[in-house]
């Protein structure tokens, strides 16, 4: 069994147990039963080993996911988890399936074997095992844990959101090849936030949820992870950081070869932990400016991005976790009510800030714009920056979408009103000329390529290529008439445009 050996009195002299409850915390539900599953899946695009199996064969990846989502608890079988329950869970993502329970506090280094701990194991958690999924559609948060950290680290927090009509999935912190990380690099990060693109895959198994309404959502190493996945992914639409590493380790993202702020665009939110008392910065080692360095907000320029900062939390109870298991630091830590307290408002928060951003409600968005103070709070307990984002210049994708909302019909119109708002737009003639040709070799858009082979001429309407391809695309279509016509005018503007010569002579005969 793993003792813990090298406890030594320097640490026993800065550390107290903490005595906490899911009760004290009193997160209040919302007005849904809390369903939840856990299995495992395989990516076999990927290899793995168990490293406790001391061998050298591989296996495919395997992804171990858990699920929490609005319920109807209708089944004789469903029954209401307790912590243990989820301990079971971290048992099998460690590699100790069969460790008996009654080693759990002992083996794994962050539990610790106390009389408070132990009193955890029992208490009743608010998800039900066996539960419906609810009918209906539901937005839904994609979570990364911290650094090798568990699906499960943050389960206090992800009923309360399934409570309030939100599904969270979110599977463990892994290395590439094994159970361990490599040190943080970016390897392990690109290695998480590929994990979390396959549940990004994942929930589209799941006909409640809804694909227009997903954020991401990570503590510590795993805001780092989500922080490249929504450089990559345009699929995600919020974004939310528990005291992520983003901001303390930044020069690890730059790294990636995905880096790119001007895809960062949506909505962020970061809650930061406390400021590190000066003792702990030279005891421990830590550069001074984590207190106040935040590269990322400061460079975001497309997002609405908001940073608060915790006043009463350290790094580690920003998972439930950590507020009920972790030891305390003399040094730094507030007392057990304070940090409950803070927990509650973080998951609060965090709560508001999504319904602000998928549930268009007023409250919420009134809640996450204000200053602390005027959503009753004390600057001594949270305090908060925001920025607006940046308008970004408007070029041919952004037109092209309003082009596509109204099934390219009217463009010319829409074009004469987009140009007199945004002069410096440019639509080039070879992307006009690129995106005509691809509708109208498509035989359900071939009228919507003839609309944007007009809306083309109407701005160069001296392009004998325009013509020709106009042209094209009503002999796809069987209009010969249109299409000797068009042949014709390319032609005039460039007699020596042999498709034209071509496909007159053909047409002729």
């Amino acid at each position: 069994m793993r003792l813990r050996i090298l406890i030594t009195c320097f640490i026993l002299t800065t550390i107290s147990y903490g005595q906490t409850s899911l009760k004290e915390i009193n997160l209040k539900s919302g007005k849904f039963k809390v369903g939840f599953k856990h299995y495992t899946a395989i990516d076999s695009t990927r290899t793995y080993q168990i490293k406790n199996d001391f061998n050298n064969q591989f296996i495919n990846r395997p992804i171990p996911i858990s699920i929490w989502y609005p319920a109807t608890i209708e089944k004789e079988d469903s029954k209401q988890l307790a912590v243990l329950d989820y301990l079971e869970i971290l048992k099998e993502e460690e590699e100790w399936k069969n460790l008996p329970n009654e080693f759990l506090l002992d083996w794994f280094p962050y539990l610790w074997n106390t009389p408070e701990n132990k009193a955890h194991l029992s208490e009743k958690a608010g998800a039900f095992s066996n539960a419906i999924f609810l009918d209906g559609k539901f937005p839904v948060v994609v979570y990364a844990p911290s650094y090798q950290a568990s699906s499960i680290e943050n389960f206090a927090l992800f009923e309360y959101l399934a409570s309030n009509g939100f599904v969270v999935i979110s599977s463990p912190s892994r290395g590439t090849d094994t159970r361990w990380l490599e040190g943080g690099t970016t390897k392990d990060m690109e290695t998480q936030s590929t994990d979390v693109e396959f549940l990004l895959k994942e929930i589209h198994k799941y006909k409640h949820i809804d694909f227009d309404k997903i954020a991401l959502m990570g503590f510590s190493f795993g805001g780092l992870s989500n922080a490249i996945t929504v450089m990559k992914n345009k699929n995600v639409s919020a974004i939310v950081s528990l005291d992520g590493t983003e901001r303390y380790n930044y020069p690890v993202l730059e790294k990636s070869p995905y880096f790119n702020l001007d895809k960062f665009n949506i909505p962020y939110i970061h809650f930061g932990q406390k400021e590190i008392p000066e003792e702990i910065l030279t005891t421990d080692k830590i550069p001074a400016e984590l207190n106040y360095k935040f590269q990322l907000y400061d460079s975001l320029q497309y997002s609405n991005a908001y940073s608060y900062r915790f006043h009463d939390l350290t790094h580690s109870y920003f998972s439930s976790f950590g507020v009920l298991f972790a030891n305390r630091d003399k040094r730094q830590d507030k007392s057990d009510a304070k940090i409950m307290a803070s927990y509650k408002l973080l998951s609060e928060h965090t709560l508001q800030f999504l319904n602000a951003t998928f549930q268009n409600d007023k409250f919420a968005k009134e809640f996450i714009e204000n200053t602390p103070d005027k959503n009753g709070l004390s600057d001594a307990l949270i305090s908060k920056k925001m920025k607006k984002a940046n308008t970004r210049e408007f070029d041919y994708k952004d037109f092209n979408d309003l082009a596509f909302n109204q099934n390219y019909t009217d463009l010319i119109p829409l074009y004469n009103r987009t140009i007199a708002k945004y002069p410096e737009l440019e639509l080039k003639e070879g992307m006009l000329n690129t995106l005509g040709l691809q509708l109208s070799f498509n035989s359900k858009e071939i009228e919507q390529g003839v609309n944007v082979f007009l809306l083309a001429l109407h701005i160069y309407p001296e392009s004998a290529n325009l013509y020709d391809s106009l042209a094209e695309a009503y002999l796809h279509n069987k209009d010969f008439k249109n299409a000797i016509s068009n042949y014709k005018k390319s032609l005039e503007l460039n007699p020596e445009n042999q498709n034209a010569i071509t496909r007159l002579k053909q047409l002729k005969e």
